[in-house]
């Protein structure tokens, strides 16, 4: 490990995930960066995944630290919750990842490197709608329109000019989380990501994508609700019309 490699934390918020994370985390440790990180941050998962990363936390070949949570209170704060702490411990480049396996770990070189190339770049998103990129093969056709108008009609509203403005998948320079406040961010859901890219977008600052391939989740169960999906849709407008400081 070079005393130049930038710190990277991979922050994997995780609920009923015991069988994903190990298999996740090897793939991360296959892809043999430097000064890789992974912080899982477990809300009281009652299927024992916080044990499960405590575990891999003493055998794991990369470092794994573990955020245990006592509650479930959303996707949004656990994420919020898992980058202060890597902001806090010093990362340079902080990875948000989903634990169910969708987001392809071999692509986490390229969003770093675009990041270390690019130095005009704030984020890296992982972009289903880019050139290249694509969606699970096993999506109905009404769950790739849902997703498609999604994106569209957030963008119809913010006007952010990224054609994958829900994705979860990103790779942050440490200054950007800072500069966009990250701590003060309180939506959940689809809508956390929107409010990131927006937030980074007001700034000035610009988000750069590069293709991926979205996956079904591999095991589980989707963590979507109608009240996610409910705040999803009125986030735009709330951030539109000042609902935001940001």
């Amino acid at each position: 490990m070079g005393e130049t490699d930038p710190k990277i934390t991979v922050v994997v918020p995780t609920y009923n995930e015991r069988d994903n994370l190990p298999v996740l985390v090897d793939m991360l440790t296959a892809l043999g960066l430097p000064n890789l990180h992974v912080l899982v941050v477990d809300d009281n998962s009652p299927d024992g995944t916080g044990d499960v990363a405590d575990k891999l936390g003493q055998e794991a070949a990369i470092p794994v630290g573990v955020l245990h949570r006592t509650e479930k209170d959303g996707l949004g704060r656990a994420y919020v919750a898992g980058i202060t702490r890597a902001l806090d411990e010093g990362a340079d480049i902080v990875v948000q990842m989903d634990a169910d396996l969708s987001h392809p770990a071999s692509v986490v070189p390229t969003m770093v490197a675009t990041l270390a190339e690019d130095s005009g770049a704030a984020v890296v998103l992982g972009s289903r709608y880019v050139r290249g990129g694509e969606v699970a093969s096993q999506w109905a056709w009404h769950r790739k329109a849902l997703s498609a108008w999604a994106n569209r009609y957030v963008n119809v509203i913010l006007r952010l000019g990224v054609k994958d403005a829900t994705a979860g998948f990103k790779a942050w320079r440490a200054g950007t989380l800072r500069a966009i406040e990250v701590g003060t961010v309180r939506s959940n859901g689809y809508a956390f990501q929107v409010e990131m890219n927006y937030r980074t977008v007001r700034q000035g600052l610009r988000i750069v994508e590069v293709p991926i391939r979205f996956e079904e989740r591999a095991d589980g169960v989707s963590k979507m609700s109608l009240a996610v999906q409910l705040e999803s849709a009125l986030m735009p407008w709330k951030l539109r019309f000042g609902g935001r400081k940001r």
